[in-house]
């Protein structure tokens, strides 16, 4: 892996197991933040589960980026439809995602830095060819990009199964943003706070409380899609 982050190969970010020390770990965290890699100190339990169930990474696991990212200013410029996920751990559902996000007619999709599946080769295969004509977006801070966003006329959409306001009643205003949240917990309160208005998909009584993130992505995605078509 130093052979790698000396020739500048694109990383996503680096495992490293806590009970691993020493001169040649220090010399991998040193070149990850020189070239802003992000590295995050698991257990060993931790790591054999990211390698897929083997113990033969020594301590360092490393994540290689499947495709460029674009930034905020490059795609928010003509005013598109952004779609921002709140912490999406599965790489499945990313890059079904980033398909529908696509499909429905998206600008970009904007995914944190931290605590979140970046573009692996599983994310592309999962994207089935998006990824080569929708462009993804990563920042540091979701909650910043919002205001970002915000300044620069967006109206921003939270999709939480808290929300006040049914998906497919509220009076969608372009340009539109749309946040969705992590499997399981859905957004993150701070988050929902800098929403607009917090939108949800209403489900039967006596069921399951809420749909799979990717979709409840094309569901949402796609009304916003054929409202705005009727205007």
């Amino acid at each position: 892996m130093r052979e790698a982050l000396r020739a500048g190969r694109p990383l996503e970010r680096v495992l490293i197991a806590k009970e691993v020390t020493g001169p040649r770990i220090q010399e991998l965290v040193e070149l990850c933040r020189n070239r802003g890699i992000p590295v995050r100190f698991e257990t060993k339990d931790r790591l054999d589960k990211a390698a897929a169930g083997s113990t033969h990474h020594q301590g360092v696991i490393a994540f290689g980026s499947a495709e460029r990212y674009s930034t905020l200013d490059e795609t928010a410029a003509a005013g598109g439809l952004h779609v921002i996920l709140d912490g999406v751990e599965d790489p499945h559902n990313l890059g079904a995602m980033i398909r529908t996000a696509h499909a429905a007619g998206a600008a970009a999709v904007v995914i944190p830095e931290r605590r979140a599946v970046g573009l692996t080769d599983t994310v592309a295969r999962a994207a089935a060819g998006a990824l080569a004509y929708l462009p993804v977006v990563r920042v540091t801070n979701i909650n910043r990009t919002l205001e970002d966003l915000k300044k620069r006329g967006y109206w921003i959409y939270g999709l939480d199964e808290r929300g006040t306001e049914s998906y497919s009643e509220i009076e969608y205003a372009a340009p539109s943003a749309f946040v969705l949240g992590a499997e399981g917990r859905g957004l993150h309160e701070q988050t929902g706070k800098h929403c607009d208005f917090l939108v949800r998909i209403p489900m039967p009584p006596g069921g399951v409380a809420s749909l799979n993130v990717s979709v409840a992505a094309g569901v949402v995605l796609f009304e916003w899609r054929r409202r705005l078509a009727n205007h």
